[in-house]
């Protein structure tokens, strides 16, 4: 069984410090939580930026400045920015991290209800030209998606030429797709062959799901992005400490972690 990618989404768009104190918004936190994941075991930093007050921004110098601390602390690190952004921006918003030439970077495959009255939008032709320009500019995509019809999507898009295979999913389930191992095996078994997969359980679904993945032989997303607390009601201190319990689960499964050169090799890619 390959080993395991630890991938810690630090930050995400919609978390709030009301939420966990210790969810990152300056460059020096995002900085500093970013470094508690890398050296509890994770090999991608899934990055979304804040302004100082918490608002997101896609703005690529935002970006860049968050980028270069985190490599300044974790030189090895795979930083995999959002294209997601938040709900609401436009797709040249959204796509501005690609212009900085990170080694991954998402690609969402379809539209779905985010809460309330709050849609994520992700047309055919979004889709399609955020495939195309990753491909122009050198970045390997993490195909996130929400339910069973984005994969679907990914493989005729890929067939058109606008993703490159092999490619890697992120299954982020108890958003709109429930978190179950009932779904994830339907998930796994619907992408081709030779694709690399990831998981990510939103709240109370995270470990659960991580568990369900390692034993799998997939891959773990974890993080503030996807849930704030270490056990019911226990506020998580960092990132740091999910990623040490996923890394735990994992000891006790046998899978061994990955490093960063590990996961490139595992994944394709070209350290830059």
């Amino acid at each position: 069984m390959e080993k395991l990618i630890i991938t810690a989404a630090i930050c995400g768009a919609e978390v709030t410090k009301e939420n966990n104190p210790a969810v990152p918004y300056t460059v020096e936190e995002i900085g500093r939580e970013a470094e508690s994941a890398y050296k509890a075991g994770a090999s991608i930093i899934h990055l979304h930026v804040r302004e100082d007050d918490g608002t997101p921004t896609q703005d690529k110098n935002r970006f860049k400045a968050c980028m270069d601390e985190i490599l300044r602390r974790c030189p090895d690190v795979i930083i995999q920015p959002s294209t997601g952004g938040a709900v609401g921006m436009t797709d040249e918003e959204r796509l501005q991290p690609t212009e900085l030439g990170p080694e991954m970077a998402t690609l969402d495959c379809g539209t779905c209800n985010f809460g309330g009255d709050e849609i994520f939008v992700n047309t055919e032709n979004t889709i399609k030209n955020f495939g195309r320009l990753m491909i122009e500019r050198g970045v390997k995509p993490e195909v996130e998606v929400f339910d069973k019809g984005m994969i679907d999507y990914a493989i005729k898009y890929a067939k058109q030429g606008f993703i490159k295979e092999p490619m890697h999913f992120d299954f982020v389930l108890g958003v709109q797709m429930a978190a179950s191992a009932r779904d994830l095996v339907f998930m796994v078994e619907s992408i081709p062959q030779g694709s690399t997969w990831t998981v990510a359980g939103i709240g109370r679904h995270e470990f659960p799901m991580a568990a369900i993945a390692i034993a799998m032989g997939g891959h773990v997303r974890v993080g503030f992005e996807d849930n704030v607390f270490i056990d019911k009601g226990v506020l998580a201190k960092s990132n740091g400490e999910l990623v040490e319990r996923v890394v735990r689960i994992a000891k006790e499964l046998g899978r061994e972690i990955a490093t960063p050169d590990e996961a490139r090799e595992i994944l394709g890619l070209n350290k830059r």
